[in-house]
């Protein structure tokens, strides 16, 4: 397929290194960039994807993943998120299979692979987006832009966006689908290699592309977009369409269009099996999912939520501006976005306007010029450039439905080609008009290394949960989801005063945060500080009346305070809201034990072995002041009761233990 255009390479000052030589170097980029996490912890979402999750179990059996979301919830379930990854799980569970447990440096070393193989696909992949499709004599596809799409590829390997993908692991889906994505797009290149004048293509590997375009969607749903990026590449690349004169000749109902559609038959014809095929897969995915959207909460994406059709697009749009910026310039980098990170924007006289401006200024005068430029070759690289950026973001735009983010950076992956390839282009432009072409190149050279450096910090940060979650106060002190994490962080570890501060502060940002009221009232409960726990406990349960953790958790307090008829009607709404409880029956044991020991002291206190079972139960319970007290009524009844004098002097070293370990 003989092409004509200008070459991307001739004006830019870049590396000009053998293809074998160029992937080398982004292979080595991407790996220095994220190498130190190989030995990080599971963080954040870790834990529920991974570590909570049945279906990496050898018990589980294989085909539940059919029938699971991400998390391992039933797809028909009311609480499932709807985000259904099997074959992503799959490589979860051959990852705990192999290493006999939950140990995280294999899946580590799997996503870092994952990114280096991805970016040195990218580099065959910017050759075709930046200097076009063309195969030699003998069917080899030869690279026109080797400087340019190693720039291009370099660019992609080693941008900090990419760090939540690659150093948290639940980021393999994103990883999985732009690897297959990549492949279904490379495959539907290969369609036309024995094509001479563009009429003749193979539909094998057209088909190829839909499968593994499928594929890609079975790791992440935005994988499906391919299909429609494959036929813009047929209709921008391999049918040169002018999408302006298309459009000018449509309106003007000219006859000469009678002559191009018939020309461009393959076209057609290639489409409908890309769509039909695009069809098919997401009808299958529906019937699977179910009918029922996902359900979301007001706190996961407040826009989303809001009444007014004029609020929920001037903040859609804000996002979409600042997703632009971490592209841009990706230092400020958060694990989450949700919870107040971002205020709404209710008003026009809202100064953050002037970002919504400022991104559709840039997009019209990119579109503007993708559609009414003269020069092919620039319409045709702008084009596939706001494509790429532009078609695997829509699932992530709340434009389709309701998601469940604000801000996710993983879902910026693929759309990070787009900003690669027009980020290129525009160096070619500068080059081009630069009298000290090395000076631009130098600073181009800084750019990468700048990401290099922040690239390897940040997979730092997502090493250890206390590092990644204390990242994020300084991006986004707003947030009461990073106050709580670093709360919950600090109790695990046992440091309760800290965690309190934590907890106040995300209850504060967040009146209705049930889980932090939850979080706090526990510790509160064990500091003894029962009247604030019992507030913060029955807030919480009226503003979310299912919340099972929290209705036993109050039933707890309440049996403390001795109000054992609520503490009962606490733990039998919890077991109400989750059937399968055994923490709350075993308390509801626990409390009807107390209550009939009492009963039985109440009418006969001087019975010693009333008092000694009495004892037992709270030295189990940890009550040692209570246990203390009936260990010496029972033997003040009888001194030589069986076992109470053992359990008590056991009592004994356990609270001058504790003494001196206070006191020290």
């Amino acid at each position: 397929m003989a092409q004509t255009e200008p070459n991307l390479d001739h004006d830019v000052s870049w590396f000009l290194l053998p293809s074998y030589w160029a992937k080398m170097v982004v292979a080595l980029m991407s790996f220095l960039c994220f190498a130190n996490s190989y030995d990080g912890d599971f963080v954040f979402d870790d834990s529920e994807a991974i570590i909570n999750n049945k279906d990496l179990r050898a018990e589980t059996p294989l085909g539940d993943l059919w029938h699971h979301d991400f998390w391992g919830s039933k797809l028909s379930s009311n609480t499932s998120h709807k985000s259904y990854r099997p074959l992503t799980v799959l490589t979860f569970r051959i990852n705990y299979l192999f290493a006999g447990g939950f140990y995280p440096v294999g899946f580590h070393v799997i996503n870092i692979i994952l990114h280096c193989t991805i970016s040195v696909l990218m580099v065959d992949v910017f050759s075709i987006l930046l200097g076009g499709l063309q195969f030699s004599n003998k069917g080899r596809r030869l690279n026109l832009a080797p400087k340019t799409s190693l720039l291009a590829a370099l660019l992609f390997a080693v941008h900090p966006v990419h760090t939540e993908c690659v150093a948290g692991i639940v980021g393999r889906a994103d990883l999985l689908c732009a690897l297959f994505f990549l492949l279904s797009f490379l495959g539907y290149c290969k369609a036309f290699r024995e094509n001479k004048e563009g009429h003749n293509f193979s539909i094998f590997w057209v088909l190829v592309s839909v499968i593994l375009g499928a594929i890609a969607m079975l790791c992440k749903e935005q994988g499906i977009t391919i299909l429609g990026l494959n036929a813009v590449f047929d209709a921008l690349v391999i049918n040169k369409l002018n999408v302006l004169e298309l459009i000018q000749k449509l309106l003007h109902k000219d006859k000469s269009l009678e002559n191009a559609v018939l020309l461009r038959k393959g076209l057609l014809f290639r489409i409908t099996l890309l769509m039909s095929g695009g069809a098919s897969i997401l009808y299958i995915r529906w019937r699977i999912m179910g009918t029922g959207p996902p359900a979301f909460t007001e706190v996961d994406n407040p826009a989303s939520f809001a009444d007014s059709l004029f609020v929920r697009a001037i903040n859609y749009n804000y996002y979409y501006s600042l997703n632009a910026w971490l592209l841009l310039c990706p230092w400020w980098l958060c694990f989450d976005w949700s919870m107040g990170c971002i205020p709404l924007i209710k008003s026009v006289s809202d100064w953050r306007i002037i970002a919504l401006a400022a991104l559709w200024f840039c997009l019209i005068g990119l579109i503007c010029q993708a559609l009414c430029s003269e020069d092919s070759h620039k319409r045709r690289i702008l084009t596939l450039g706001l494509g790429f950026l532009i078609i695997p973001f829509l699932p992530a735009s709340n434009l389709f439905f309701r998601v469940g983010f604000v801000i996710a950076e993983r879902v910026i992956y693929l759309p990070s080609i787009g900003y690669c390839i027009l980020f290129t282009y525009g160096f070619s432009l500068l080059s081009k008009q630069a009298k000290k072409k090395k000076i631009l190149a130098v600073a181009v050279l800084g750019i990468l290394l700048v990401n290099v450096m922040r690239c390897a910090l940040r997979s730092s940060q997502w090493r250890s949960e206390e590092q990644l979650f204390r990242s994020a106060l300084s991006v986004c002190p707003l947030n009461a989801k990073v106050h709580y994490n670093v709360g919950k962080n600090l109790a695990d570890k046992g440091n309760q005063s800290a965690a309190i501060k934590y907890y106040r502060e995300a209850v504060r940002l967040n009146p209705k945060y049930v889980h932090a009221m939850n979080n706090l009232g526990n510790i509160l409960k064990e500091r003894n500080e029962l009247q604030e726990a019992e507030e913060l406990l029955s807030l919480a349960v009226r503003i979310q009346p299912d919340f099972a953790a929290a209705w036993m958790n109050l039933g707890i307090v309440q049996n403390s305070l001795r109000r054992f008829e609520e503490a009962e009607q606490s733990y039998w709404t919890a077991i109400k809201h989750r059937k399968k409880y055994p923490d709350c029956y075993y308390n509801l044991g626990r409390l009807e034990s107390e209550a009939l020991f009492l009963k039985a002291i109440k009418a006969n206190p001087n019975a010693a072995s009333y008092h000694g079972n009495l004892a037992v139960l709270y030295h189990r319970w940890g009550n040692l002041d209570l246990a203390k007290k009936h260990y010496e009524v029972s033997l003040k009844l009888d001194p030589m009761a069986p076992g109470t004098k053992e359990n008590y002097n056991l009592l004994r070293r356990k609270l001058e233990q504790l003494q001196k370990k206070g006191s020290a």
